[in-house]
């Protein structure tokens, strides 16, 4: 892992000065700011240093100080800009959008291969095609205007964001009593982004499901187990979903990076303020040291997402622990 994030901040940094100009040519533009200005700025960031010591730099402050840096839009250490105000928010969610696509997609799947070309199987196929080709942002959109139309309920509850006005700045507790109104207008601003975020990896497990429980139901050991008189729910989840949920957990690994960055376009549809959101406006400012960290902690995170996978796949399959 320690060599692969290495690599991913080398490649970055390389892919970031290709871009053309740097955080300063924006403010060239202004003719309010001199030349010396913009020189003692280009100093003061270290544009003016060669890009083996700044990447060396930041290197260097990650490992002597487990400093990643300052923004270069208004000096905020790097990880306050990224994570201040939304990390909590964009985990929070990114664990529910898991637990609403594999405490569902995973059973469905299993449905619909056990029911292979019954009428609920084509339903659920049909849903599965519909659900991978709506696009997530448009699905939020549909949202909101069902939200603030059919339901009116958009003016009391709100519609986007994750609190109406009243309980942004409210705390969480009363002391040690729940402030229950606020958490249940955070609840209602949750669904939408959940369930518009979650529908296309719901429909896509499903598929995965459905596709190898009926590729190891058709196996030798499944009729074998069939044949010796085991009941048919021992060989489906005891036998067959066994070997079947291999890929699952391997695309659960994939998914892990999830949990810290969210779904960049509909959280902006939404209003979400999630990590990525902050990413974006540093990759629209060409915040050099904001981009390079939030690149490496995207990268942490799907490695880390396909360690537990690989721990998960040993702990499931014996073959692999053996191996």
């Amino acid at each position: 892992m320690i060599p692969t994030l290495i690599l991913v901040s080398i490649i970055s940094f390389g892919i970031i000065q290709l871009i053309p100009g740097d955080y300063l040519s924006q403010r060239k533009m202004d003719p309010t700011i001199s030349r010396e200005t913009l020189e003692q700025q280009k100093e003061n960031l270290g544009l003016d240093k060669s890009l083996p010591v700044r990447y060396w730099k930041w290197v260097e402050g990650i490992i002597t100080r487990g400093d990643f840096g300052y923004s270069f839009s208004n000096y905020r250490p790097v990880a306050n800009v990224l994570f201040e105000g939304r990390l909590g928010y964009t985990i929070f969610l990114g664990i529910t959008n898991l637990i609403f696509v594999y405490l569902f997609s995973i059973p469905i799947g299993i449905f619909s291969a056990v029911n292979q070309y019954s009428i609920s199987d084509n339903v659920v196929t049909f849903l599965a095609f519909i659900g991978l080709s709506i696009p997530n942002f448009f699905l939020a959109l549909v949202l909101m205007f069902f939200i603030a139309g059919p339901l009116d309920v958009g003016a009391n509850l709100g519609v986007g964001g994750l609190f109406i006005a009243r309980y942004m700045g409210a705390p969480w507790f009363h002391g040690f009593v729940p402030n229950m109104p606020k958490i249940a207008n955070f609840f209602w601003h949750v669904w939408p982004y959940v369930i518009a975020v979650g529908t296309a990896s719901l429909a896509g497990v499903v598929r995965i499901m459905r596709g190898q429980m009926l590729e190891f139901m058709n196996r030798q050991f499944a009729q074998t187990a069939k044949a010796k008189g085991l009941k048919e729910n021992v060989v489906i989840y005891k036998h067959v979903f066994r070997n079947a949920i291999n890929p699952i957990i391997t695309n659960f690994g994939y998914s892990f990076r999830r949990l810290v960055s969210g779904s960049l376009i509909t959280a902006i549809v939404l209003g979400v303020p999630t990590v990525q959101r902050a990413y974006w406006n540093a990759l629209n400012q060409q915040d050099e040291q904001v981009i390079m960290a939030g690149l490496v902690f995207f990268a942490l995170m799907l490695l880390v997402g396909n360690l537990v996978a690989d721990f998960l796949l040993a702990w499931n399959d014996p073959r692999i622990r053996y191996d």
